[in-house]
């Protein structure tokens, strides 16, 4: 299972994890965050988010056309794998929004 911190206006709001690879997603808050939502589709008080399939407002983040052709041929990354995509881009997402991945502890 994969995960990565969502961080919004750098401070750390949350989770992202990859529950079953390429179709189940959850996104958690961290119970102490009180900033912005990272998204108005996912309001803090709510907490936890669950998705069959990759989450829309993460997705809508990712590089489109030749950007993103780019990127997967230079990191040799699966078109469908956007988890693997939003990792790749992260520190340089459009927005407010930065995510990292994080590993096994």
């Amino acid at each position: 299972m994969r995960k990565a911190k969502i961080l919004m206006h750098a401070q750390p709001a949350g989770i992202l994890e990859e529950v079953e690879a390429g179709t189940f997603y959850r996104f958690e808050y961290f119970h102490d965050y009180e900033g912005a939502p990272v998204s108005l589709t996912m309001p803090v008080a709510q907490g936890r988010f669950s998705y069959a399939g990759f989450p829309p407002f993460f997705e809508g983040l990712l590089p489109e056309g030749i950007m993103l052709d780019g990127m997967l041929q230079r990191l040799k990354i699966d078109r469908r794998d956007y988890f693997s995509q939003l990792i790749a881009t992260g520190a340089d997402l459009v927005g407010a929004v930065t995510c990292q991945i994080l590993t096994d502890e």
